[in-house]
């Protein structure tokens, strides 16, 4: 009786201890147009339990987001939850509505050093555009990625959508949002990365 009490409070202590997984992104991570539970970061969440870590994971995650939106949201995020952990998947819907890429560039550096000043590890996932953009356009918002890695020293994604983005079945109609099949390839080009901070 004694030791399966004591079982039950070192694994709530462990629980406790694991620390949050906080996803701050737009409608990739949001899983728009899928079933919630097939996202990636729902698929995220059964990896941890399977492969036994604690960790709890909070989605706050909005479609149509952009930079600036994260950043306006992130300190009440921080606040309320205390990640141990932040992942940013923003960028996309900055680059959809032509915004310059310096602009983003600051918003999500700002985005990292809150995270960083709040005792977080922050992972950066990369997005590209369509080519309709043009490759000047282009270059530059996916060189936005890259420099911020180098320059917070913080572990970057270059292409979360890499064997999802153009290939048949794993888009959705309008070409921008992946499908429930594409999934766990997003998660398999985040674990990684992801797995040695955890």
């Amino acid at each position: 009786m004694l030791g399966g009490a004591l079982a039950s409070l070192l694994f709530w202590a462990q629980g406790a201890l694991a620390g949050t997984v906080l996803v701050v992104g737009d409608s990739i991570s949001a899983a728009l147009g899928v079933e919630t539970s097939q996202g990636w970061v729902a698929l995220l969440e059964r990896r941890l339990v399977d492969q036994g870590l604690t960790h709890r994971v909070v989605n706050a995650s909005i479609s149509g987001d952009t930079s600036a939106g994260g950043l306006a949201r992130l300190p009440t995020l921080l606040a309320t939850h205390r990640p141990e952990l932040v992942i940013i998947e923003l960028g996309g819907n900055d680059g959809l509505r032509g915004q310059p890429p310096q602009q983003l560039q600051q918003n999500l550096a700002a985005m990292i050093d809150s995270s960083h000043s709040s005792g977080a590890q922050v992972v950066l996932l990369g997005m590209q555009l369509p080519p309709n953009y043009g490759p000047r356009y282009n270059q530059a918002f996916s060189r936005v990625y890259a420099t911020l890695a180098e320059e917070k020293q913080v572990p970057l994604v270059p292409f979360f959508l890499d064997g999802v983005g153009g290939v048949p079945g794993m888009m959705q109609a309008d070409g921008i949002h992946p499908t429930a099949k594409a999934q766990p390839k997003m998660l398999d080009n985040l674990w990684p990365t992801l797995e040695p901070l955890l």
